[in-house]
């Protein structure tokens, strides 16, 4: 180890910081400026970007459209978390945490929030009686996998992502520590995807598409470039599962929306209704 670092009695922010997203990184909650959102003219109201926990809501959306659910028509807002979009007074009230996706539920006499990609993806689900078992063994099974990938993602993006494609220097401490996580939590999906096609048997749901959103994407490279770094090609299930996924239309489509970087004909920075899309 080159670093020497002691870490001080107390804490305090360094007055210069480096790295991606070094200007919106501050160690307080709460809005820095006052900005209103918008609001469009369906039921749904989606405050996004398309990064994996984004795409994880457009593409539940799409698929409920997909399926037939006229009622999950939605508008979807672009918010450049880079340029601190979520800071915004009315983001702030929709998720005091100001982080993406959050969703506005229109429906009703009094709106409803809804933040946290996962919770986001339940409530749409229960709301559409839809992409959740109705056995309470399956839907058990499914919840089980949902909240793996809430609590396991972290290590992926915030760990691994951030100190192999984003931290202003290489740390080869942490790029293995979070290699290795990375590696076994890869490990974990594969044992189990080997014995059946989705990640609750037979039924695509809610589990497969919040786990795919970041581990689909890092087997297909979609992810950090990290594929061959990560030997993605070793976890033959996961590739077989995501591919499978990637050729749903509803996930080509939840792809594209509040994307904001690459090809241009991947990208739909709002999404009002399905001419949007081309």
């Amino acid at each position: 180890m080159t670093d020497n670092y002691t870490p001080p009695a107390v804490w305090t922010p360094p007055q210069a910081q480096e790295g991606r997203f070094a200007s919106v990184n501050r160690p307080v909650a709460g809005a820095t400026h006052e900005k209103p959102l918008p609001v469009g003219e369906h039921p749904f109201q989606l405050y996004s970007l398309a990064t994996p926990n984004g795409i994880k809501v457009t593409i539940m959306l799409e698929e409920l459209l997909e399926r037939g659910h006229a009622g999950a028509e939605y508008d979807a807002w672009l918010i450049r978390i880079n340029e601190g979009d979520q800071f915004g007074s009315g983001f702030v009230e929709i998720n005091p945490n100001s982080k993406i996706p959050a969703l506005v539920d229109r429906r009703g006499s009094e709106p409803v929030r809804v933040f946290e990609s996962g919770a986001i993806l339940l409530y749409l689900a229960e709301a559409f009686g839809d992409l959740l078992p109705q056995d309470p063994l399956l839907r058990t099974e499914a919840l089980n996998w949902l909240f793996w990938q809430m609590g396991a993602a972290p290590f992926l993006g915030g760990g691994f992502g951030h100190f192999y494609a984003y931290a202003p220097e290489k740390i080869k401490y942490a790029i293995d520590r979070y290699a290795m996580e990375a590696k076994r939590q890869l490990d974990v999906l594969d044992r189990h995807l080997a014995e059946r096609p989705y990640m609750v048997g037979a039924e695509y749901s809610i589990a497969d598409i919040a786990i795919w959103s970041w581990y689909g994407k890092l087997v297909r490279g979609d992810l950090y470039n990290a594929a061959e770094f990560l030997s993605v090609q070793d976890y033959t299930h996961v590739k077989r599962w995501a591919d499978l996924i990637a050729q749903r239309p509803a996930v080509q489509r939840g792809q594209r929306v509040n994307r904001s970087w690459g090809d241009e004909a991947t990208q739909v920075l709002e999404r009002h209704s399905a001419k949007d899309f081309g």
